[in-house]
């Protein structure tokens, strides 16, 4: 597939953002600074929330290994498709479809700014997880673009940023990371259908043998039978510093099921008025509602949240038009 120049979709010249780790980092040391100047337990929370922990250092050879192939060959089955077509919006191959599309709403400094992409896949398997740095572990990231670029990627989107916490269960590309339930997750079966559940009524392994490629563990369930959740707005993900709850408007993340292998992700940008509010998260369940998802979940949102197509950025997180690092993406090979 050639790539061509391009601007965003809706009109923006869209440039190659920086690889560098930004404002997440930048304000999780600002943070323990704060506890190193007031004491209690400094140390812990520099280790836990700002050093690198790798776990497994070249992702790609241990998912090949699991899967008795080689790094090789599982980049080159992730890779290009040489009889793709691509336009400043669209992409069409054997493997998927995708549409780009950009939506506003309001005005002032009510206006909201959102972006879709609707996907459809050929097998489930074609939407892929990569982690940042090609590491798994906690606190290591990269800029989703960044992730994007290494692994060949047409269209990604920022994940569940699975390395700021050590809970949940993380399985990708069909390979157990971590087992550790403690939430509402998300999971992505070979067979093309996709279903929340909870992590803590079962293991990474009985998943893996009942057919899922891919989880996410964040949360919250946005829409389930085609309706807008209850209690969505009193959910807290995480009690770690610095993410305490994901209420009010802010910059989202989804995920929404139409069908099997039909999916649309949405980014919403947010915190930078009079171009986007963002949105609560009975705002994002609507959206997801609106668009057909008859199931839909919340993913890692604020300067995380990123939607990545044909090389360039797609949205503009925190009205900066630059991104901070997150631990990893979802993706389809371009």
């Amino acid at each position: 597939m050639t790539r061509h120049p391009r601007t965003r979709p809706d009109g923006a010249p869209a440039g190659r953002p920086p690889r560098r780790r930004r404002l997440r980092r930048s304000l999780l040391v600002s943070t323990l600074v704060l506890l190193l100047a007031v004491g209690g337990g400094s140390a812990w929370a520099l280790d836990r929330f700002v050093i690198d922990h790798v776990e497994i250092a070249d992702v790609q050879a241990y998912e090949a290994a699991q899967n008795g192939t080689t790094a090789d060959a599982a980049v080159t089955d992730a890779g290009a498709d040489a009889d793709a077509t691509v336009t400043g919006t669209t992409y069409e191959s054997d493997d998927a479809s995708i549409s780009i599309s950009t939506v506003v709403t309001g005005s002032g400094d009510d206006q909201v700014t959102y972006y879709v992409a609707d996907v459809t896949l050929s097998d489930a398997t074609v939407l892929r997880s990569a982690f940042a740095n090609n590491q798994f572990g906690t606190n290591i990231t990269e800029t989703t673009s960044a992730i994007a670029e290494d692994n060949d990627a047409v269209f990604a989107i920022n994940g569940d940023y699975y390395g700021f916490r050590d809970t949940g269960i993380v399985i990708r590309n069909g390979v157990v990371y971590r087992d550790e339930g403690a939430r509402e997750g998300l999971a992505f079966y070979t067979d093309g259908h996709v279903e929340v559940y909870d992590e803590t009524a079962t293991t990474a392994d009985a998943l893996v043998a009942d057919g899922v490629w891919n989880t996410l563990s964040f949360g919250p369930a946005l829409v389930s039978d085609g309706e807008v959740v209850d209690g969505i707005e009193d959910v807290e993900v995480d009690t770690n510093v610095g993410n305490h709850s994901i209420q009010g408007d802010q910059p989202r993340t989804a995920v929404g099921v139409v069908d099997d292998n039909h999916l649309v992700f949405v980014v919403v940008d947010g915190r930078s008025p009079g171009y986007s509010a963002g949105v609560d998260m009975t705002g994002l369940a609507e959206i997801m509602q609106s668009l057909g998802a008859t199931t839909a979940y919340n993913i890692d949102g604020g300067g995380s949240s990123t939607m990545y197509f044909d090389g360039s950025l797609v949205n503009d997180p925190l009205g900066t038009g630059t991104e901070r690092g997150t631990s990893d993406i979802l993706y389809i090979g371009g």
